[in-house]
């Protein structure tokens, strides 16, 4: 997955997609710390997007809300951030574990 190498500081305002363009799962980029990271929106406005993202050299995710400068579209996936964990249904009455 190749990350963008464009400032976003010297983006074009006419190419830049407004926040309110996004939808809720869409892939990302997000320019934080002075790189551009894999996120995934969770909520946007005509001001601003939550985004969850991967923080460098973290397994983990952040969550931050940022201005359209700082989100570009994504179209590789990434496996940490866009694979849902499948949960399993466990056949058991509520309040008991299994061993």
């Amino acid at each position: 997955m190749s990350m963008p190498t464009i400032d976003p500081h010297r983006r074009d305002p006419r190419e830049v997609a407004p926040t309110d363009s996004y939808r809720p799962s869409d892939r990302v980029w997000v320019y934080r710390g002075g790189t551009w990271r894999a996120g995934v929106i969770e909520a946007a406005s005509d001001l601003a997007a939550t985004v969850t993202y991967r923080p460098e050299r973290s397994r983990g995710t952040g969550v931050d809300t940022l201005t359209a400068t700082y989100v570009l579209p994504r179209n590789e996936p990434d496996p940490l951030l866009d694979t849902k964990l499948e949960l399993r249904r466990l056949d058991l009455p509520l309040g008991t574990t299994r061993h």
